[in-house]
């Protein structure tokens, strides 16, 4: 029997997110990011697809690399201005009964206290809809508003580490039956199941406990979007979502499989981390009209846009370069991979800096696959099998546009051919990744692990 292919949709609450310029097209509605009644309309059609979640990313500072400033990614609307995105969970919820959300918080620049109670609200208010895309921020621009110097990128891990025993600890710090609700003894809590964990490390020092009493998840499912080596195994060890960047199917192969071995090393099932690629999709009832849209689009696409994001992401200056010479592989504190990717990881092309603005300008990093429903399908299908992926993250150019193409014409037909639901199998985001019934992480997650001090 084929695979599940998994949907979650991948969005920012901001003006745009992976595509530059596009908020100027005739349909694109990206100026109602900041509109509780956008989002709200959102997540009843992604319910409506199935989607499994709406995944928000998240950053703390500008994209200022690109000419040196910040001017670039302001004009075009590139991930700025934007929202927390915490503050959208609970009205979208409130509207739902069985989409997932999976929302990012910086390890490097939260602090795992009022974070662990904050995902844990969330996940109450959701009735364990929740999940935390664990990121470390690489951002200079982020590291100067928080007045610290910016973590070597090995450095932003060994944080990020730490972060996460205390977090686990913090919501292993109540036992299952903590809350009694005895109205007749007078006892809301037993106190003897409470346990405050004393943690003192390197980068944390915290002596109580969750002031959230246990949710239906208990730990939010944990999402991860490394793929570094250093981040790789960061995700095999913490992991139950990753996404990851490729430009082609054979090389998420390559990724995968590593991933997945470095899972097993870890004590973990290969396939307890589930493996989503990111790809948007440009669709119309025929190939030769999908074909039309796309270079409609790419008329409204801002090169400029697109060099912002690349420098935001890599943090090499492409103003700085030969547009039409290639780009030479270097090392760099923000996203390796990144560089890698379009430097020394397909070896069968050489980028150039305006290969690289004219690829990013639609759907950023990620490929887009442009065609009718049907042809769509063919090609996601073929991404889940021949990369060994669990499922896609869903991107737009046109928003909301896109996503609702997407929904009332690819999801269907993925649903004939029986690699999507019809109906969702559980209720919280957990189950949906690991199987119903399965609300709690597995035995052999380390955060089921965690020792609270007595």
């Amino acid at each position: 029997m084929a695979k599940r292919i998994g949907l979650n949709a991948f969005n920012m609450t901001a003006a745009g997110h992976q595509s530059s310029g596009m908020w100027r097209h005739p349909q694109s509605r990206a100026n109602c990011y900041k509109d509780l009644d956008y989002w709200l309309d959102m997540a009843r059609t992604l319910e409506r697809g199935r989607f499994d979640a709406i995944f928000l990313a998240d950053v703390l500072g500008p994209y200022d690399v690109f000419e040196g400033s910040p001017a670039p990614a302001l004009r075009n609307g590139m991930q700025i201005p934007a929202n927390d995105p915490f503050q959208y969970v609970s009205a979208m919820a409130s509207v739902t009964s069985r989409l997932g959300f999976a929302v990012t918080a910086s390890a490097t620049f939260e602090h795992p206290y009022p974070l662990a109670r904050r995902l844990s609200t969330l996940d109450h208010l959701t009735k364990g809809r929740v999940g935390w895309n664990v990121v470390t921020s690489y951002l200079p621009s982020a590291s100067r508003n928080f007045g610290v110097a910016p973590l070597a990128h090995d450095d932003r891990y060994e944080l990020a580490e730490e972060f996460m025993s205390v977090v686990y600890k913090l919501w292993e710090s109540w036992d299952d039956d903590a809350v009694k609700l005895d109205r007749d003894g007078g006892v809301f809590v037993d106190p003897d199941k409470v346990h405050p964990i004393h943690h003192e490390g390197r980068f944390f020092k915290v002596d109580g406990f969750n002031m959230a009493e246990p949710s239906p998840q208990k730990t939010p499912v944990i999402f991860q979007a490394g793929a570094s080596s250093r981040g790789r195994k960061f995700a095999a060890e913490h992991g139950e979502g990753l996404f990851v960047n490729v430009l082609n199917s054979k090389l998420s192969r390559v990724i995968t499989d590593d991933i997945r071995t470095q899972t097993e090393a870890a004590g973990r099932k290969r396939d307890d981390v589930k493996i989503y690629t990111i790809l948007s999709a440009v669709i119309a009832d025929s190939d030769a009209e999908a074909e039309r849209k796309y270079k409609e689009y790419k008329e409204y696409a801002s090169p400029d846009g697109a060099m912002a994001l690349f420098g935001g992401f890599s943090g090499i200056n492409l103003a700085n370069f030969d547009k039409n010479a290639p780009l030479e592989a270097a090392d760099t504190n923000a996203i390796q991979t990144v560089l890698d990717l379009f430097t020394k990881l397909d070896p069968s092309r050489k980028w150039t800096p305006a290969d690289i603005a004219n690829h990013m300008s639609i759907g950023g990093i990620e490929p887009v696959l442009v065609g009718s429903p049907e042809t769509v399908a063919d090609e996601i299908e073929r991404w889940i099998d021949e990369g060994d992926l669990d499922g896609i993250n869903l991107s737009y150019a046109v928003t909301p546009h896109d996503i609702e193409m997407f929904v009332d014409t690819v999801v269907p037909e993925l649903q004939k051919r029986g690699r999507v639901w019809k109906e969702y199998e559980g209720e919280t985001l957990r189950e949906y990744l690991a199987g119903k019934g399965n609300r709690r992480l597995s035995p052999t997650h380390p955060g089921s692990r965690a020792v609270v001090a007595n």
